[in-house]
Parts: C-alpha cells; sequence; structure tokens
C-alpha cells in the first residue's frame, strides 16, 4: 500500500451541510475500497488563483490516505462525476514527503492542545 495524499476544490454555491456530505461520501467511498485515511483537512473557503467555470472561489479539502494502486482510478472517477467538485489532484508521497506530512500533522495538533 502507498501513501497519497488528495486536494479537491468544491464549488462555493454549497451549503456547510452540502460540503460535508461530498467530503463524506469521498472518504466512505476510499474506506470500501480498503484504504486507510490517515488525515482530513477542511481548508475552507478560498480564494482560486484563477477563475473555474465562472467561479472565483472554492472550498478546498484535503485527504491523506493509504490505499493500493487501483483505488486511485475510481476516486478520479468519481471526482470527475460528481458536478461539485470544481479540479482535484492526487499524487502518490515518497518517504520523504510522507515524513513532511507526519510532522506537519503532529505539529497542527500540538498547536491545537496548547490552545485548548
Amino acid at each position: 500500500m502507498n501513501n497519497y495524499e488528495t486536494v479537491f476544490i468544491l464549488t462555493p454555491v454549497l451549503s456547510d451541510a452540502q460540503m460535508k456530505e461530498a467530503v463524506e461520501k469521498f472518504t466512505t467511498l476510499l474506506k470500501e475500497q480498503g484504504a486507510e485515511i490517515v488525515n482530513e483537512e477542511n481548508w475552507g473557503l478560498r480564494k482560486l488563483a484563477y477563475p473555474i467555470e465562472k467561479k472565483s472561489t472554492g472550498f478546498y479539502q484535503l485527504i491523506e490516505f493509504k490505499a493500493a494502486p487501483s483505488v486511485i482510478a475510481t476516486l478520479e472517477i468519481n471526482f470527475r462525476r460528481d458536478e461539485r467538485v470544481i479540479r482535484f489532484l492526487t499524487f502518490r508521497q515518497d518517504k520523504y514527503a510522507a515524513e513532511y506530512a507526519a510532522k506537519r500533522r503532529s505539529l497542527r495538533a500540538s498547536k491545537e492542545t496548547k490552545e485548548n
């Protein structure tokens, strides 16, 4: 199993509940395919670098997971079929990217515990 990271942008016209439902759809799909979700981050509504489908903002979502390479094709087909997804990018993490992601997660977790 390889480490993967996917970032996708959802259309900004969605309500909060619709956005969470869309994210839940993709995480459930990954789990059904045998993937292990390592980390999930909602980056919120952000301005796009350039307009996509006449939209200048979008809801960004990051999911880190471990899965077999065959899972990626299924995931990306579902991204393409879902009209709520504006853009997506999935890539396999090499060992350095996986180490960096683990370090970033631990730093974020330590900051959250200090704030509480």
